[in-house]
């Protein structure tokens, strides 16, 4: 039998749908990609069953959608023909020189890889990944529960917009949990709760930034998600140095108006902010109209002396915004972080919040607000504190006893990574190739950099790697670096 179009057709299509649906969409994107050229006659009805084998209706039907939609146009005693479509899909996007055009309707910022996401990597369930904590030990039930309490409770109440700040029970936890962790002071009132530290980073910088002029201090290295953040914002970033202490206090420029730091974990080399640094960057603060940004990503795991004091708790001059995220103590995907402001920015930093997200979904707040409430947060965090601290003192073991010769552990008491300086730069191609070979998930601080020529150092997560693992995995890494 002659085919009565230039290219086969499936019916029905795998997936479901009727004979109706499955040739309408086949001929409409034939139309779209340019087979079925414009002002070409449709084969008549009857001819098109016949071949298909399906009934005349069927087609009459299929051709009906096709002129509804105006893929069509219908000719009196006559076939019908294909109209003009000024959208047509290019049969191969345009290339330039081997590289992929970019449309220049889109700001250029968002066209630069600095600000893309970078692709998720191919990695083992057990591995030295940094920044996840472990699913295994994670008290699923208790949340199942809660989460289902939640919902009949939602069931039961008219719909409306929770309020942008977050739910008050919600707000309420958070302070109590950050006084008690944290010793971090604040009211429910200062609590305004966000779509993980993200969504924190990015209202921050619309808050604080005019476009083009705000000079924003920013760790190097440090966290690249907040730099873009920033930069989306229009802020001139000015990436500042870190050493054993943390950030380099003494060298930042007095025009400077945002500060940023992890003084906890600093991210990634792991060090704190000594005592001395933190006094003098909030003195900084002070004597230049500063404001700080104090990102405690994963404070609640410590290993050794007692935590220093957050940069909030030293704060008597309304200088800190104080971002947390549940993202290390419980699970990423709940996207549930949160500001603490100072006082003077609390209502504005709502309205941002406003314009941006209306708010958080009311679920899973609820139900967080009852996880912490009723303990089970604290007791989670006891329960993984000596999981994570086994782990970290095989990292710790196993890269003195292995690694030693090539790395110099950097000093650390707090969350779910360590970092180790590289003692021979020049070896550090084949330093780093071992690791992505040995320790898939392990970073360099490279990764992390703004500037070129940075010290090299390794990363190395535990929150998803048992202990024997650990070991395993560097052992493998000393034979590949003595071969």
């Amino acid at each position: 039998m002659v085919p009565v179009f230039p290219f086969d057709l499936t019916l029905p299509l795998p997936g479901g749908g009727t004979l109706v649906q499955s040739l309408h969409q086949q001929l409409r994107a034939a139309v779209l990609d340019g087979r079925l050229v414009a002002g070409s006659a449709l084969p008549s009805t009857r001819a098109v069953a016949a071949a298909l084998g399906v009934s005349r209706n069927t087609v009459v039907a299929a051709y009906d959608l096709l002129v509804a939609e105006g893929y069509v146009r219908p000719r009196p005693g006559a076939k019908a023909v294909v109209a003009e479509v000024a959208t047509r899909r290019p049969a191969k996007a345009p290339r330039a020189h081997g590289r992929r055009l970019e449309d220049e309707r889109l700001n250029p910022l968002w066209r630069t890889p600095f600000m893309r996401p970078e692709p998720p990597r191919e990695l083992p369930e057990r591995c030295f990944r940094l920044g996840i904590p472990d699913h295994l030990h994670f008290p699923h039930e208790v949340w199942r529960r809660l989460t289902a309490q939640s919902l009949r409770a939602w069931s039961r109440t008219r719909f409306s917009y929770p309020p942008t700040e977050g739910l008050p029970e919600l707000r309420e936890a958070i302070a109590q949990h950050v006084a008690f962790a944290r010793a971090v002071a604040c009211g429910c009132d200062d609590v305004l709760v966000t779509s993980g530290a993200q969504q924190a980073f990015d209202l921050l910088a619309r808050l604080l930034v005019a476009p083009g002029q705000t000079k924003v201090a920013v760790e190097e290295p440090g966290y690249p998600p907040l730099r873009a953040a920033f930069a989306a914002a229009g802020a001139r970033l000015v990436p500042m140095p870190v050493d054993d202490e943390g950030l380099c206090v003494d060298q930042l420029p007095p025009d400077v108006r945002v500060i940023s730091v992890t003084p906890s974990h600093q991210s990634p080399t792991g060090v704190a902010l000594s005592m001395r640094r933190r006094m003098a960057l909030l003195a900084f603060a002070r004597e230049h109209d500063a404001v700080v940004l104090e990102d405690d990503y994963d404070g609640e795991f410590r290993f050794g002396a007692r935590p220093l004091d957050a940069l909030q708790t030293l704060d008597r001059d309304g200088l800190v915004f104080y971002i947390g995220t549940f993202s290390k103590s419980l699970f990423p995907s709940l996207r549930k972080g949160f500001v603490v402001a100072p006082a003077w920015a609390r209502d504005a930093l709502a309205s941002v919040k406003h314009c941006a997200d209306s708010h958080c979904d009311t679920i899973t707040q609820a139900a967080l607000a009852a996880f912490i409430r009723d303990g089970h947060l604290a007791r989670h965090v006891r329960h993984m504190r000596p999981i994570y601290a086994q782990r970290r003192e095989a990292l710790l073991g196993g890269l003195r006893r292995e690694l030693e010769p090539w790395l110099e552990v950097i000093p650390s008491e707090a969350g779910l990574h360590l970092a180790a300086r590289i003692r021979q730069p020049r070896q550090a191609g084949r330093i780093v190739a071992a690791m992505h070979h040995c320790t898939p998930g392990a970073q360099t601080t490279a990764d992390y950099a703004m500037l070129p020529g940075a010290p090299w150092a390794l990363t190395f997560g535990y929150g998803v790697i048992d202990a024997d693992e650990i070991g395993r995995a560097l052992r493998r890494m000393r034979s590949a670096l003595l071969t």
